[in-house]
């Protein structure tokens, strides 16, 4: 793969003279106009999100043109997502203020007979398999039993009848069906080790194949077309993860379909239809394609053409696969929709989720690398103001949350919000991010503030030593992971940072490890290898967990914090502030009680953005 480096020369022979335009806060933040378009299997219908009474609901339209009906009228907060179930029903996913306990919910295509399927307090329920070529049932997961672990139940979505179709023994954290919609494989965890459970019937037991420590990859993607094999991504006896043919009767890998020697493959789609493989994706600094299908390639090419110098998704089509919803982005495009139909070859603008954005007036995320201060080499991307001198900027340093995910290229609101506020926005994947490989990800263990925030500590002296960054005029700022990783920068290196936003951060190792979800609990002695034993690692979680030495923070700091967060409990938040304000320092803290693991309400995202913008202008001072 080609490197792109940036580089102050490079941006000074292309310096841009015209100064960005202010755009409104409100307008990075806000609901979509439309978003999320899926078509119905018989194609004849087109639902889409969009806002009622400020928050995002589903409407549906004839796919040719014509009326369009309001299907939902959810006023306290935007569905967390939704599906056809059918060519009549929808079925939709919604919590309550934040909590994660998600219920399913499905109404009818014209708005009538809207039904709770799953209406159980403090139960989560998930979708297992929405059973596409069923209309009337679907196989969900269900923790009501016991909070600790899901059961499968085959579910009637008209008469809301359940039937347990799979008692989860305590230990099986997934299930995999065939295209039969069979439950034919589930995969087990004692916290540390993994098992791949087989059976050839549903009314047969399931028999061990395969157990891998929670280090090794075998993630099954779905049977091959005989129901006999699976695909699956794995990194058995490899660093980077590939897609492979993987034969249950001998236990063992069959073929490798496609290995990328740089990065993990992260994907393979299928037609449904057709029951042929089309296409493998993996992530470099964007999203890459292999295609395998012929006929997926030539709709593929097609729509290359139509729909130059932007990235493609297809994000729905219909049980025929002659209508596809095709999305367009790129770094300063948020989306663009289309409705592609292959028989004539028509494409048709659906809309705009944010058309009152332009593209000219945002900036370009470019991809960077730098190496570590122990020999790693760090990918991640910076974004600069538009209209600026890359030189001497103010900055903000973004870490990512999970902290077993990854940034990638494309339209990011928080990013373009604050280059158009004129700060130069560096992100980065510090080791443990994922898509690097398995030695990458290691390389993580037990280094949260140690080697972890070592990586986001030398891209931050790489950025000065570029000349790009003002040393005096740097902020970090990250949410979860990220809300750790901004409190250890300015616990560990102080020096750094002149002013930080915590959003909803762990700050202490040892409360986060006794209050996380119920159901993460299975794999808790996997997150004791992987962050700390608070037993054994006493010393080492102290030393990691910055409320512990609040006596080090000298910078401005910004908290914000959803009450009902499932995730990083408010109580992680709270310890932080309180310390601070025993030592006379005043934080400034913003409690959202109808949010959970960040701000999915409108105006809740409006009051946080608002009040950083103020917070990073009074301690970075932008304009010099």
């Amino acid at each position: 793969m080609k490197k792109v480096l940036f580089a102050t020369a490079f941006l000074t022979l292309c310096g841009v003279v015209f100064s960005a335009d202010l755009i409104p806060l409100r307008d990075f933040f806000r609901n979509p106009e439309k978003a999320a378009f899926r078509l119905s299997p018989g194609g004849q219908y087109l639902a889409f999100l969009q806002p009622y009474e400020n928050r995002l609901n589903i409407f549906v339209r004839p796919t040719a043109g014509g009326e369009t009906v309001r299907v939902t009228g959810e006023t306290d907060r935007d569905l967390a997502g939704y599906f056809w179930k059918g060519d009549d029903h929808l079925v939709y996913m919604k919590d309550f203020k934040g909590d994660e306990n998600f219920h399913l919910v499905v109404v009818d295509r014209d708005g009538g007979n809207l039904r709770d399927l799953t209406p159980f307090d403090g139960v989560r329920a998930s979708v297992i398999d929405d059973l596409t070529d069923n209309p009337g049932e679907m196989l969900i997961g269900l923790n009501k039993r016991n909070p600790q672990v899901f059961d499968v139940y085959r579910i009637n979505v008209t008469s809301g009848e359940m039937k347990l179709v799979a008692e989860n023994p305590g230990n099986i954290m997934g299930w995999v069906t065939d295209h039969e919609g069979r439950i034919r494989i589930a995969i087990t965890s004692d916290g540390v080790n993994s098992s791949l459970l087989y059976r050839d019937t549903e009314d047969q037991p399931f028999k061990p194949l395969l157990t891998t420590t929670f280090k090794e990859t075998l993630a099954p993607l779905f049977f091959t077309f005989d129901n006999k094999n699976i695909y699956a991504l794995s990194n058995l006896n490899r660093d980077k993860t590939a897609v492979v043919e993987f034969d249950l009767g001998a236990v063992k890998e069959k073929k490798v379909i496609f290995q990328h020697p740089e990065v993990d493959v992260s994907n393979m789609s299928y037609s449904q239809k057709r029951k042929v493989l089309t296409a493998i994706s993996w992530t470099t600094w964007k999203r890459e394609y292999k295609i395998l299908d012929p006929r997926f390639e030539t709709i593929y090419t097609t729509l290359k053409q139509k729909l130059p110098g932007t990235d493609l998704a297809v994000s729905s089509t219909d049980l025929d696969e002659t209508k596809f919803v095709v999305t367009a982005y790129s770094d300063r495009v948020p989306s663009r929709i289309y409705l592609y139909e292959n028989e004539n070859k028509k494409l048709t603008r659906l809309g705009d989720p944010y058309p009152w954005l332009d593209e000219n007036k945002l900036a370009e995320m470019k991809p960077i690398q730098y190496q570590s201060r122990d020999g790693l080499t760090i990918h991640g991307y910076l974004t600069l103001p538009l209209g600026k001198e890359p030189a001497n900027l103010p900055v903000v340093v973004n870490p990512h949350g999970g902290p077993w995910h990854r940034d990638s290229w494309g339209y990011n609101p928080e990013v373009q919000f604050l280059a158009n506020r004129g700060y130069a926005v560096l992100q980065m994947n510090f080791r443990g991010s994922t898509g690097y490989g398995r030695s990458f990800w290691e390389a993580s263990f037990k280094q949260w503030g140690k080697t972890m925030q070592d990586d986001i500590t030398d891209g931050v002296k790489w950025l000065i030593g570029q000349g790009i960054a003002d040393p005096k005029r740097i902020a970090i700022y990250g949410g979860s992971y990220g809300g750790y990783a901004t409190l250890a920068g300015i616990t560990f290196t102080p020096e750094l940072y002149a002013c930080a936003v915590d959003y909803v951060g762990v700050s202490n190792l040892f409360t986060f490890m006794k209050t996380i979800p119920p159901y993460w609990k299975p794999l808790l002695e996997m997150m004791y290898e992987m962050v700390g034993d608070p037993e054994k690692d006493k010393e080492l979680m102290k030393s990691a967990s910055p409320v512990f030495h609040v006596d080090k923070i000298r910078c401005p700091l910004f908290v914000a914090q959803g009450a009902k967060d499932p995730r990083v409990n408010i109580d992680e938040s709270d310890q932080i502030v309180e310390a601070l304000k025993k030592r006379g320092i005043n934080v400034e803290y913003m409690v959202k009680e109808n949010e959970g693991h960040g701000f999915r309400n409108e105006e809740n995202r409006f009051d946080f953005y608002g009040a950083m913008e103020k917070f990073l202008a009074r301690h970075l001072a932008p304009e010099k």
